[in-house]
């Protein structure tokens, strides 16, 4: 039987690797001690966990896939990694499906990984551990095709016999899973927004929605884990905030079970080694019904988001 697909092994790797970090951030809560740094303020947080997740990830896959151009939000010294932060495994089970013919010819040096060690690390430190997640999102040509997204504490408050923890993967051409895909209800209009960036422009931008109901929660991953699962229809952001490495693994997931994710404007969001790591333009995403959101951003709202 050939080898499998460079494209799948990373992404079997990355499901392995995800999981590494979702032990070190449930460890590193566990001690009780978060090493909270502000990096530009009070709701731009670092925390031990975010700088040993970022670690962990980005050597375990630099080892295996030493071409592939790797990018984490969080700036750190290019310290030696200790061993004990290196995850070598993958899932099985990911090697095991066919890599879409479009995906099979890829080299390591075409591919470029964007990591949030810890997305939603804000609530991480208020101890609103359901909105954490670890992102792994996968781009070639500039287009996010696969993504990890692992959730340390799904299930957190499901009582002592419940598995904690999870990791959703998915990749364009063969869908998404480790989770179970719900619509929204129909004809319902909930909006999915952020908890703790918001602004005028952002809530102007929901109320010309008319929705039914807004929820407002941490982690770009979170929201769109809400839009996969049925809880929201739509996630809308009109901020600059969100940058490439918490938008790729989500878009990836969402792309790959008919979702739709953009910038206010309807503009793709482009992932190769060079662009800006700023989503200047905010943010548009839903499972279905994607344009009937789209055809309702106000104009003012657009000119004051310049992508």
């Amino acid at each position: 039987m050939a080898s499998p697909a460079l494209l799948m092994r990373v992404v079997a790797s990355a499901y392995s690797v995800a999981e590494k970090a979702a032990t070190i951030v449930r460890n590193v809560m566990a001690a009780g001690d978060l090493g909270i740094v502000e990096k530009t303020g009070a709701n731009d947080l670092q925390t031990k966990a975010d700088r040993l997740v970022q670690m962990s990830i980005c050597a375990s896959l630099a080892r295996k896939f030493p071409k592939v151009t790797i990018i984490g939000e969080e700036e750190l010294p290019a310290d030696e990694v200790t061993e004990e932060l290196i995850e070598d495994g993958h899932c099985e089970e990911i090697l095991k499906r066919t890599c879409p013919a479009q995906y099979t010819g890829i080299k390591e040096e075409e591919l470029v990984i964007w990591v949030d060690p810890l997305d939603g690390t804000k609530e991480y430190t208020e101890g609103l551990l359901d909105h954490v997640t670890v992102l792994i999102g996968i781009a070639y040509g500039g287009k996010a095709i696969a993504g990890v997204i692992n959730q340390p504490y799904y299930n957190y408050e499901a009582g002592a016999d419940a598995v904690l923890g999870r990791t959703i993967w998915g990749v364009l051409g063969i869908g998404a899973f480790g989770f179970q895909l719900t619509e929204a209800p129909p004809g319902k209009h909930i909006i999915v927004t952020t908890r703790s960036h918001s602004s005028t422009l952002v809530n102007d931008c929901i109320s010309a929605l008319n929705p039914d109901s807004v929820i407002r929660v941490g982690g770009a991953g979170n929201k769109i884990i809400q839009l996969i699962e049925g809880k929201a229809s739509a996630y809308v952001f009109a901020s600059p905030g969100c940058k490439k490495w918490d938008t790729c693994a989500p878009e990836a997931i969402l792309h790959a079970v008919g979702g739709k994710i953009t910038d206010i404007h309807g503009n793709a969001f482009q992932y190769n080694k060079e662009v800006k790591h700023m989503n200047s333009a905010g943010v548009l995403a839903a499972l279905r019904n994607y344009d009937y959101y789209a055809s309702r951003i106000p104009n003012t709202v657009k000119q004051s988001l310049v992508p």
